[in-house]
């Protein structure tokens, strides 16, 4: 924008309306400046001016010009069509994009270099130090994974901390910004913060070192009585009714409110945060807590859902708050759960009562941990046929609430996938060896510091063994699907993977799914220097959850041979119907317990309560008014359509098979 100094005319103008300046050239204008809007306006240092020329249509209807009236600025640029009123302090060292409105404020400041929250040194999962992440812009969950939980390879810290610190001084500046379309009202102190684009302030009251990564398609929103200190806001997140934040990162469309407060703490997509409180936590993508007496404290979580009163304990008074945990993707805790750290649950498993053991159930997914008289009990893979388990699946990728087109958290959301099916190979190998060991009559078994009952060992193995027939079953069908064979050769050259990467471990990079392999090759090239910026760092990350399926294939070929006897090949069309057929099988069995358990809702018991006042038939009306009858809810149809629909899908297969001499 070209600027102009202010002609005498305008200079005197501005004077008879109660304008002041320190030194009136160095204020300048936009050529069709007019003083018509500048009223009580103080200038001081270096001030640009735009247009004043549009107006502001506010809720109820008010109506109000574009202009400055009774405000301080000093060192600031204003954009076009900006409307600025009753700033009690001042603005100091800002530019202010265009159409953006700024009323009753106490202090808008930039003071020095500020790096706007880039750079800050979050003291995640272990309160006393030593897993820091250092918080910025681009910040995915996959590298803050990295960062906190490599510490075993200190040359790979020592570069992504220097990438961070690239990128954070590279950002440095003594001159905020306040982005286009931003209103900012009735707010205290705005101290060194970056706003970006149509966000929307209201009643904050103070903001503290930090950035509001707002934008056009993903606006932020920070609302009353919030307090923010070190922190950075993604786009799309909502932070609201006096939440509390101090050294924090907020992923991308995370929504915290209600005096939730969070210190030291990590924040992903899709998070949401209510009443309770958050310390040292790394909340991987979809972590959830509404209650008010909640405390989840130094915790690797993703997935999550926390019931009313779950707590976890860092401290064993001894030498301080030095221990964490981690609750594996799709873990959830019941009312007033408690887990003493350090532990480990593994992925998709529920916590019900107190425990104390520092159990590591990583290699026995879908379980139950249920305490009793201070012994936890395991129940593995029962969770495998649980109607809430299949509900979370569907329901996250329904409630990804991202609309930024850049997205920086890349989120598998496969309930079964090699990170979790590797885990059920393990454990079913697990839980014969206990049979093995300590003999098939015996009532109960110990695994590390949990009881597992005999027929809870009997279910968990089989219920291990139909997830993988489902699983293998699946990726051999997508292998497979709408290609027409004439020999078993044809067959064999189709499933031979594309790629050798894929075999071996995998591992689940806080919501990213990824061959171990590859997240090594990563590490090893950003220890070498080949991987030296957070943008690249990220597009690795994308790449690879681009490639998931097919580096999923090559896991499932090999694990063919070891859970069929199979050898992929000398595989034949007689083979294929065998998988099929045992696919089928697991899934409609699956499915069926699935429909019983959704049954469980339907219950005389969960009648409890209704038709308060009348006879079992008033109570089973009202019931049904109120949640609707069994066979046509939602639900139940879907799982009675997948029966069929998978069942079609396998036949269809099948008939493909037996065309082959």
């Amino acid at each position: 924008m070209n600027y102009r100094h202010l002609t005498e005319d305008e200079l005197l103008r501005l004077k008879s309306q109660s304008c002041l300046a320190d030194d009136w050239g160095k204020v300048v204008v936009a050529e069709k400046f007019t003083t018509e809007f500048v009223h009580h306006t103080r200038f001081s240092g270096d001030v640009r001016l735009g247009v004043f020329q549009s107006e502001f249509t506010l809720p109820g209807g008010i109506r109000k010009h574009s202009g400055l009236r009774h405000v301080t600025l000093h060192n600031v640029t204003v954009g076009d069509n900006c409307c600025i009123e009753n700033i009690q302090n001042y603005i100091a060292n800002y530019e202010i994009g265009h159409d953006t409105f700024i009323e009753n404020v106490d202090i808008i400041l930039v003071d020095g270099l500020s790096k706007f929250g880039n750079g800050v040194e979050v003291s995640v999962l272990n309160e006393t130090g030593g897993r820091e992440v250092l918080i910025n812009d681009k910040l995915s969950a996959h590298q803050a994974y990295i960062l906190a939980l490599y510490r075993h390879r200190p040359e790979l810290i020592c570069r992504m901390k220097a990438i961070a610190d690239f990128y954070s001084n590279k950002h440095a500046a003594t001159v905020g910004s306040i982005g286009n379309h931003v209103m900012i009202l009735n707010t205290g102190s705005i101290t060194n913060v970056r706003i970006g684009d149509y966000c929307h302030i209201c009643g904050a009251s103070r903001l503290s070192n930090g950035s509001v990564n707002s934008n056009k398609v993903a606006p932020v929103y920070i609302g009353h009585g919030v307090i923010c200190d070190d922190f950075i806001i993604s786009s799309g997140s909502h932070v609201n009714d006096g939440a509390m934040l101090s050294r924090c990162f907020i992923g991308q469309a995370c929504k915290l409110g209600h005096n939730y407060s969070a210190s030291d703490s990590l924040f992903f997509s899709n998070c949401q945060g209510e009443n309770g409180e958050a310390c040292a936590i790394f909340a991987g993508p979809f972590t959830v807590t509404h209650h008010k007496s909640t405390l989840l404290i130094a915790g690797m979580f993703s997935f999550m859902n926390a019931g009313s009163g779950s707590n976890q304990s860092n401290h064993m008074y001894k030498l301080g708050p030095i221990h964490q945990g981690t609750m594996e993707r799709g873990a959830k805790t019941t009312s007033d759960s408690y887990i003493l750290w350090p532990a480990r649950v593994g992925a998709f498993s529920l916590v019900m009562g107190r425990h104390v053991n520092h159990s590591d159930t990583s290699n026995l997914p879908f379980s139950y941990l249920i305490e009793q008289n201070n012994t936890t009990y395991l129940v593995p893979g029962v969770n495998l046929r649980s109607v809430g388990t299949i509900r979370d699946a569907q329901k996250w990728p329904k409630r990804d609430g991202r609309t930024d087109t850049n997205k920086l958290d890349f989120i598998n959301y496969n309930l079964l996938s090699p990170y979790t099916v590797q885990k059920m190979f393990k454990g079913r190998e697990t839980l014969k060896n206990l049979r093995q060991a300590s003999g098939e009559l015996s009532d109960i078994y110990s695994f590390h510091s949990a009881k597992i009952r005999n027929s809870a060992l009997v279910k968990g193995i089989k219920f291990y063994e139909i997830a993988i027939h489902k699983f293998l079953g699946n990726s051999v069908i997508k292998r497979l699907e709408g290609m027409d064979f004439k020999s078993n050769e044809e067959i064999r050259a189709r499933l031979k993977p594309d790629t050798s990467v894929g075999s071996g471990e995998w591992v689940d990079i806080s919501g990213l799914i990824a061959p171990k392999s590859e997240i090594d090759t990563l590490i090893n090239d950003i220890e070498s220097g080949k991987v030296n910026r957070l943008k690249c760092i990220n597009a690795e990350f994308e790449k690879m959850h681009l490639n998931y399926y097919t580096y999923e294939w090559t896991w499932a070929y090999e694990k063919l041979e070891e859970f069929y006897g199979i050898r992929p090949e000398k595989i034949t069309a007689d083979d294929i119907i065998h998988i099929v057929e045992k696919w089928k099988e697991a899934v409609v069995g699956l499915d069926r317990l699935i429909y019983e358990d959704a049954k469980k809702e339907f219950s005389l018991a969960s009648m409890t309560g209704f038709g308060v006042d009348g006879s079992r038939a008033e109570k089973e009306m009202d019931f049904e008014q109120v949640r609707g009858d069994f066979e046509s809810n939602p639900f139940v149809t879907a799982v009675l359509k997948h029966i069929e629909d998978k069942t079609a899908l396998g036949d269809e297969l099948i008939g493909r098979m037996r065309k082959i001499g």
